[in-house]
């Protein structure tokens, strides 16, 4: 998210935690309708002391009176920013919502589709098109959702609310420095609603840091329907970053039997030929890396995955391992290779992926709906087993488990 990693949202692929564990597997839905403003007089008030501040830090009256003429105070946001939860997903969930089908056939369309500016990208910035093309997919499944709240009505609003006062108020400034600068109108600035913005997620800070014209019109345009900018403004960061071009972020690897899982974690790194004297093995069969090994299974075994530097080059956009696997997982899917190919094993609840599946058909097929059958447990199928349960006269408890899947059976 441009820096704001989890600082902003309990953002997971698709949209502010809301994709996947329904059943959807991430794919597109219609975006929420756009908060609505109401009075407030102490936000009035605290603009009015803000806008002296800001007048003084350089941010001109005109620009100024343009950007808060249409704001307002937005009470969802505030219900937004004090209800998120600490949701932490398996990376097995993570990875089936972050390359579900969907996601993985759009990302390979638009990486057609955009070919030749992602070359373009590439050749100026040393970051391969393909890897661009995941944070684009991660952040707003390739622009379908790229948020429509109005910036300055919710950075003013957190803000003033005062709970991370000081920053929201640094991103303010940034977002009217944006504005003073004609990259874009403050009706165009929209984005989440905690401000990250345009196709792949920008907050106002890191775009005044890292975003980039490459279409050469004179603004750094990451709002319109044309990503170019915000692909060039990612693969901009990320060489800044410290990336490194033709390095894999990472892959699968197999070990041996009777390995060392001492050697495992990110504070562990090898050479490619010390891992290979090992006997570890890629599990496409590509030359190995230098870097980490990690365990991803849900018992802490297989899948195992070894990390490269530019692994730790995601993390720089958004400092989460899930999501730094992400990124290399679908980046690597677009490109056409496989799924991960290992088991991850059977989850906390004992059900493997194919359980939860199956626990998700029958339930649908006795008419309590999960949305689909991704695997992933979130909220609808939740909601579909306290349904049932209710509906049995058993105790609703909405989670999953093997004596579940037994009596659906």
């Amino acid at each position: 998210m441009g820096g704001a990693a989890a600082l902003l949202s309990a953002c997971v692929p698709g949209g502010g935690g809301r994709s996947g564990g329904g059943g959807a597997g991430g794919g597109y839905r219609a975006p929420d309708p756009a908060p609505r403003a109401v009075p407030n007089a102490g936000w009035d008030a605290w603009v009015e002391s803000f806008k002296a501040r800001a007048a003084a830090g350089g941010i001109g009256r005109g620009t100024l009176d343009t950007a808060f003429r249409g704001a307002g105070f937005l009470p969802e946001v505030i219900e937004k920013d004090r209800n998120q939860t600490e949701f932490k997903r398996s990376l097995e969930d993570y990875l089936n919502i972050a390359t579900s089908e969907e996601r993985v056939s759009l990302g390979r369309q638009k990486f057609a589709q955009y070919g030749s500016t992602l070359s373009a990208i590439e050749a100026r910035y040393g970051v391969e098109g393909h890897v661009v093309a995941a944070v684009w997919g991660l952040e707003s499944f390739y622009g379908t959702r790229r948020g429509n709240v109005p910036v300055i009505s919710a950075l003013s609003t957190l803000a003033y609310e005062g709970r991370r006062g000081a920053f929201f108020e640094s991103q303010l400034i940034a977002a009217l420095k944006i504005i003073q600068a004609g990259d874009v109108s403050p009706a165009a600035m929209t984005g989440s609603w905690a401000g990250a913005m345009g196709h792949t997620q920008f907050i106002p800070t890191s775009y005044l840091a890292y975003a980039v014209d490459f279409t050469g019109d004179g603004r750094r345009d990451i709002w319109s329907e044309d990503p170019t900018d915000a692909l060039a403004s990612t693969a901009s960061y990320l060489a800044r970053s410290g990336w490194t071009r033709g390095l894999p972020w990472g892959m699968e690897v197999s070990l041996p039997a009777g390995f060392n899982t001492g050697l495992l974690g990110r504070g562990n790194g090898r050479s490619a030929a010390e891992w290979q004297s090992l006997g570890v093995r890629a599990a496409d069969g590509r030359a190995l890396a230098g870097g980490s090994i990690i365990a991803g299974g849900n018992s802490g075994g297989a899948p195992h995955f070894l990390l490269t530097q530019n692994f730790a080059t995601i993390l720089r956009y958004n400092n989460a391992q899930n999501y730094a696997i992400g990124v290399g997982h679908l980046s690597d899917r677009i490109l056409g290779r496989g799924p991960v190919q290992a088991s991850f094993g059977p989850d906390a609840n004992g059900l493997t992926r194919a359980d939860r599946q199956e626990l998700q058909r029958l339930l649908t097929a006795r008419g309590f709906d999960t949305g689909g059958t991704d695997g992933v447990i979130g909220a609808r199928t939740k909601a579909a087993i306290s349904a049932w349960q209710a509906s049995v006269g058993v105790p609703v408890t909405g989670e999953p488990s093997l004596e579940l899947l037994r009596r659906l059976r």
